[in-house]
């Protein structure tokens, strides 16, 4: 399934999903790996803990967050797939990256973590049907689809590394 299959697109999620190609889920996810892969490690490590603004994330708590965030949409995932109907809550992300102790560790080995994680979720919406994929339930953003979930992995991700291209690279000049 394409992420044009998504209907109805979910307010709020689309702003990520739209970011991901329209092509078949199994290959954006893989896009979405080829991406980690081609992650500019010199200029992100030269960044050290910058921020381009007071409370921003630096690289590494931006990574973290990548890989927390997946971790609660894969669980999110299953549950919708598995018609759970318990309504999934929402996550303080601004926490999560305070208290993630991202900022002490090595830039590659969270990088390592993101493709660990990635390469989990592809196992994961390997393992689902067209009709686990068109499973919808309630999260604290309203009503939304398994397939929407493998689609808002590849955007949230490029929509990182975008504002980390576009904000965060240019403090290196």
């Amino acid at each position: 399934m394409k992420r044009s299959d998504i209907i109805p697109m979910p307010e709020y999620f689309d702003r990520y999903i739209n970011l991901a190609d329209d092509k078949e889920l199994s290959e954006a996810l893989q896009i979405s790996l080829d991406e980690i892969d081609r992650i500019p490690l010199d200029k992100w490590s030269a960044l050290g803990n910058s921020v381009y603004a007071p409370g921003k994330w630096t690289v590494k708590e931006t990574i973290q967050h990548l890989i927390d965030t997946e971790r609660i949409f894969a669980y999110r995932a299953l549950c919708f797939a598995r018609t759970d109907a318990t309504i999934q809550p929402s996550y303080d992300e601004n926490s999560y990256a305070s208290n993630s102790n991202a900022n002490a560790r090595e830039l590659t080995d969270l990088i390592a973590e993101l493709k660990i994680v990635r390469q989990s979720f592809v196992a994961l919406f390997a393992s689902f049907t067209d009709a686990m994929l068109r499973q919808s339930a309630v999260s604290f953003k309203g009503t939304y689809s398994v397939l929407s979930i493998g689609f808002i992995i590849p955007g949230h991700q490029r929509h990182h590394f975008r504002i980390l291209e576009e904000k965060y690279v240019p403090l290196l000049q």
